[in-house]
């Protein structure tokens, strides 16, 4: 779905009776998709009808563990492995009180994610992007909306809702 906004693009000059100047209202256009958020049974639809492709934005680890059959994969976070002294002491706290406990890695944001995509994907594709509960899927989809990329829909709770096999 396309949202068109037009703002006072057919508004008058306005005039100032204090110092006689004329100023225009500013006039503009902005064209903006927006990501859908679907079920299941719908995925599938936009997967086998429509010629949506899987993007699966989860780390390594999850997406070895399982993964859809011919899915594109880039993930969102990786490994932060830096050893300045403000990760080093992230890490620490992380790993002492989260990450340890919950066999989480500790990780940054992917700055090749858009790059990597776009080497993969023309922007013109439709991608249903995926990850485990839909958080990071939505972040991802939000970033690929704002560099062009218009037909972009996300599974509702992620692939955790999935049954495997259906």
């Amino acid at each position: 779905m396309v949202v068109l906004g037009l703002g006072d693009v057919l508004s008058p000059p306005r005039v100032s009776k204090v110092t006689g100047s004329i100023s225009t209202r500013r006039k503009y256009i902005s064209i903006r998709a927006e990501v859908r958020f679907v079920n299941g049974d719908e995925a599938k639809k936009l997967v086998n009808e429509e010629g949506y492709k899987i993007l699966d934005v989860r780390d390594k680890t999850q997406f070895e563990r399982a993964h859809i059959k011919s899915c594109y994969h880039v993930p969102l976070f990786i490994e932060n492995k830096d050893n300045d002294l403000g990760t080093i002491i992230k890490r620490t706290v992380h790993n002492n009180f989260a990450g340890l406990f919950f066999g989480l890695s500790f990780t940054k944001q992917n700055p090749d994610f858009i790059k990597s995509i776009k080497e993969q994907l023309p922007t013109d594709s439709k991608l249903l992007v995926v990850c485990q509960e839909g958080l990071r899927s939505t972040a991802a989809a939000n970033q690929l909306e704002r560099d062009g990329y218009q037909n972009l829909a996300c599974i509702v709770s992620g692939l955790q809702s999935l049954q495997p096999g259906k």
